[in-house]
């Protein structure tokens, strides 16, 4: 259904909270409102003229408008505007009477780097790494139970796609909004509904030349296809319910269904699946937040399936960023030092997406050339300064010593 047929009169009691913007969620069920907000705040909201005959009259309202039935037969009805996601459950299968879910998703990211920055949601270091994680086309899939905000997170990433590189997404309620975040973008927006299943969604998709495919949430069997379209080279993100990245193989398995052959459904997983990240819900600062937790790398690397769990609980870890990925890297940004971002200041100092990055540079106009490897938890901080001897050198994916080149 349309915004433009939806007035306030359509609402009545829930109008002022669905025209507050910081809201994000509205749950109601006997007469009780609770709403969540932006910063994940939830809320108590007693309204003694939300009772059970206007939530009947009002699931009526819906289920004309969108021409689905509401009753014993049909108990779930679903509905969606341009930036709100409704579902009502029938009294029949819900105990205490019937059940309503309001979700909001604004065609804009609540995002910014300056703010995830300052609110703990993931530090300069790991912005940057996923960063250039979609600047080298990999596939990523961002985890987390439900409220957690996967899509808010992926929708921000894939802000960095570039124009020209064609996005097909793939969802049934609207919530990436990719055309209106990044205007001017070549993509196609595929809505999920009863004449186009997610398979059939997919399998299209490969036929409109993609060079990105998004699929809003991996739910079921449609993760089959995926993988199949990631094996073709068409790159990806998509979201789904897990609570940590070593659990992302055999949670696809299980949403796949029956398969004809477990172990290569897995070993699928790790070679078209480069990147998991965790977002969860922690208390900083006495305040409950977002937060980027975990990220790793999946690779299919001499007939063995790799996790390299490069950041866990907040911190680095210390584990290599896999060869193969870094290989990515450097391809797809064309340059040895790739993924830094140098910032000029008092002293020289480089910001780094990897574990440990190569960086040439001189001590002074006399002294030769040397070879130093940062490792990501002095990143940000200052650049160390050069020694004569014992120089860091990284090579072969190992830290070894060396002395100056």
């Amino acid at each position: 259904m349309t915004e433009e047929k939806i007035d306030m009169g359509f609402f009545g009691p829930l109008y002022p909270l669905i025209n507050d913007q910081n809201i994000t969620d509205i749950d109601a069920s006997e007469g009780v409102i609770f709403t969540t907000d932006k910063d994940m705040n939830r809320k108590r909201i007693d309204e003694s003229s939300l009772d059970n005959a206007f939530l009947s009259a009002f699931s009526m309202r819906v289920a004309n408008l969108v021409s689905l039935p509401f009753n014993k037969e049909s108990p779930v009805l679903e509905a969606d505007t341009d930036t709100l996601r409704i579902t009502i459950v029938h009294p029949s299968v819900s105990q205490g009477g019937l059940s309503l879910s309001i979700r909001r998703s604004l065609p804009k990211t609540r995002m910014d780097e300056k703010t995830m920055e300052k609110e703990g949601y993931a530090a300069k270091p790991v912005i940057s790494l996923l960063k250039d994680c979609v600047k080298a086309h990999l596939n990523m899939v961002f985890i987390g139970e439900p409220g957690a905000g996967k899509t808010e997170c992926a929708k921000f990433f894939s802000t960095f796609i570039k124009p020209d590189e064609r996005v097909i997404t793939i969802e049934d309620n609207p919530e990436w909004h990719f055309k209106s975040l990044s205007p001017g973008h070549d993509c196609v927006e595929l809505r999920i509904g009863n004449r186009l299943d997610y398979s059939a969604a997919i399998k299209a998709s490969m036929r409109l030349n993609p060079k990105w495919m998004m699929l809003s949430e991996a739910r079921g069997r449609e993760v089959k296809r995926l993988l199949e379209g990631f094996s073709t080279g068409v790159k990806g993100m998509t979201t789904l319910h897990a609570d940590d990245i070593r659990k992302i193989p055999d949670r696809m398995l299980n949403m796949a269904g029956e398969v004809a052959d477990e172990g290569r459904f897995i070993n699928n997983v790790y070679e078209f699946i480069d990147v998991g990240i965790l977002i969860k819900k922690k208390i900083i600062g006495g305040v409950l937040r977002r937060t980027i937790d975990e990220i790793g790398f999946f690779e299919r690397r001499n007939g063995k399936n790799h996790l390299s769990v490069v950041f866990e609980d907040g911190t680095f870890t210390g584990e290599e960023v896999p060869e193969g990925i870094m290989k990515k890297m450097k391809e797809a940004m064309n340059c040895e030092l790739s993924w830094a971002e140098k910032c000029k200041g008092d002293e020289e100092s480089f910001f780094f997406s990897s574990d440990r990055i190569l960086v040439s540079t001189a001590e002074n106009d006399s002294a030769p050339s040397i070879v130093q490897a940062w490792r990501m938890d002095d990143i940000g901080r200052k650049m160390l300064s050069p020694k004569k001897k014992g120089h860091n050198l990284h090579a072969g994916g190992r830290l070894v010593t060396a002395g100056a080149v």
